[in-house]
């Protein structure tokens, strides 16, 4: 699909819906639902932001505000998607729930890999967190407390931003300094053998081989450098990352967990049994995502008190 506006056009991938993975899965999971999202009083949400101008189109980011009693934790939530499709809508169920627990969530839009491939993207999400931290204070939250997050390959995005940001791999490098990541069964490493036989089976025509330039075989350095455990170490912020329960979709996790333990960063991992992929977008699953990630930025902010 191509969608044109008051830039040139631009060809969209609208595969990944919601409603497409509910139709998928209604029969595979009993007691899958629908979340209700309600509001509480005095919650508010700004819808598309410009955060950015790449040359020929803006940006957007959507911020997800608390009522009283505001954390001063902000939280980036990068979609997923296959690095091709996807919204920051997708991201709206959880961004609500977070907001009652007092979190101010930014959902950034970036660019995906029909309209420019990698490092398009991160350099994208990078610039979407340098916003959030330069506009903390309109917001109520500490520029030094922002966290990044995402979920499958936006977790495998928000991952790499964490972990590479700060070298300046992305953009200036104290701008995309995040306080912790939180990974939603995102890929770890590219280059990890099991990952490799799913990300790399169709070759050039697999997604991750669409975003990274080429399959494994003729850009394997770019997808070393697009793999967040090669760039995992004592900088690297404090961890939390939940699966599925599909061990695929975490690949690298023992490599990165390790490094982060032997760094003595904290860490925490979680993981369902009997969930699908896009656990993040469903009840019985949703709620459990928002008390994890809560009680991680508790227990640190605890930890930093």
């Amino acid at each position: 699909m191509l969608v044109s506006g008051h830039g040139p056009a631009r060809e969209v991938d609208d595969s990944y819906t919601i409603g497409q993975r509910f139709a998928q899965y209604q029969d595979k999971f009993p007691g899958i639902a629908w979340p209700a999202v309600t509001w509480q009083a005095g919650q508010s949400v700004l819808f598309d932001r410009p955060y950015k101008n790449t040359g020929t189109r803006d940006l957007h980011i959507d911020v997800f505000r608390p009522a009283a009693n505001a954390s001063r934790i902000g939280i980036v939530l990068v979609h997923g998607g296959g690095w091709r499709a996807g919204a920051k809508t997708h991201f709206y169920a959880l961004a609500n729930l977070l907001a009652q627990r007092g979190y101010t969530v930014f959902l950034p839009e970036f660019r995906l890999s029909p309209e420019a491939p990698y490092p398009a993207g991160m350099t994208d999400i990078g610039d979407a967190l340098a916003w959030a931290r330069a506009h903390a204070g309109e917001f109520g939250v500490d520029p030094a407390r922002i966290a990044i997050g995402g979920a499958s390959s936006g977790g495998q995005m928000a991952s790499l931003l964490a972990y590479a940001g700060p070298s300046g791999l992305f953009g200036a490098g104290a701008d995309r300094t995040a306080a912790a990541l939180i990974d939603l069964d995102g890929v770890l490493d590219f280059t990890d053998p099991e990952a490799l036989r799913f990300e790399n089976a169709a070759g050039d025509a697999s997604p991750a081989a669409r975003w990274l330039g080429g399959a494994y075989e003729n850009a394997g350095a770019r997808w070393k450098e697009a793999s967040a455990a090669s760039h995992v170490g004592a900088a690297s912020p404090p961890t939390l990352i939940i699966s599925s329960g599909i061990a695929r979709f975490t690949q690298g996790k023992d490599k990165v967990i390790a490094e982060l333990e032997r760094n003595r960063i904290p860490n925490r991992w979680f993981a369902f049994t009997g969930a699908p992929h896009d656990f993040w977008l469903f009840d019985p699953w949703l709620d459990k995502v928002a008390q994890e990630i809560d009680g991680f930025l508790v227990a640190l902010k605890k930890k930093d008190a």
